[in-house]
């Protein structure tokens, strides 16, 4: 069962790390390149932002965002903002998130994201986590994907393998760290492919932010997969 409240607080812990690293850069570092393709580190602390408004919106019953033009617009308006602004911005609108987290709700209903996607209340805290989690490491700050918490990494890997489950483009594939094992890609009687590696990097492959060539792949080529 998801604990929505363990969540959230790991939200506020997670974001608490992102604004400590984040205060140590200066104007001139905002600007800088992020990780994320055409995307500079000023852009990733405006999405981190409006991110957290979205699903606001959403935990209200409200569209998460008005369109996808308007998010990319508002991204591209904040992005050039200097250090201050970021980081004001990042706490204020994650304190809004902790505030509707906080409020008396039934956190089994099904909510709405973006393009059509639903999902339990409960899960939103946990996805709100993985962008603050994930776009720390973009933000290319000295915050790895080897300094995620355990939980948040295990749980990650889960919760993207079954985001490929199914997927016709994707092999049967199994997912193994040496210790726990996932299944992802097309049904099957059994894996065509299996992947092993590090936790940081199994979940670094799932999430787009690593090529996987640390990974150990039997059974055919390390599957490539479509984006997120």
């Amino acid at each position: 069962m998801i604990d929505h409240a363990h969540d959230l607080a790991s939200v506020r812990d997670a974001t608490e790390r992102l604004l400590t690293a984040v205060g140590k850069l200066d104007n001139a570092s905002v600007t800088e390149s992020s990780r994320l393709p055409g995307w500079s580190r000023g852009h990733v602390l405006a999405h981190l932002a409006r991110n957290a408004d979205a699903l606001v919106n959403v935990l209200e019953g409200r569209p998460m965002y008005v369109s996808g033009e308007a998010r990319d617009a508002d991204i591209e308006r904040d992005a050039p903002r200097p250090l201050d602004g970021q980081l004001a911005d990042v706490r204020e609108s994650a304190d809004r998130f902790q505030q509707t987290g906080a409020a008396p709700a039934d956190w089994s209903r099904t909510v709405e994201l973006r393009n059509g996607v639903t999902d339990s209340a409960s899960r939103v805290p946990f996805r709100r986590w993985a962008e603050v989690e994930l776009h720390h490491v973009d933000l290319g700050v000295g915050y790895e994907l080897e300094d995620l918490p355990a939980e948040f990494t295990e749980r990650e890997t889960a919760f993207l393998a079954a985001r490929f489950t199914g997927h016709p483009d994707v092999p049967p594939t199994r997912l193994t760290d040496g210790t726990r094992a996932w299944r992802t890609g097309r049904e099957a009687d059994a894996p065509a492919v299996t992947v092993t590696g590090p936790p940081a990097d199994l979940l670094g492959w799932l999430a787009g932010r690593r090529e996987g060539t640390a990974l150990t792949v039997e059974g055919g080529a390390l599957p490539a997969l479509p984006p997120l």
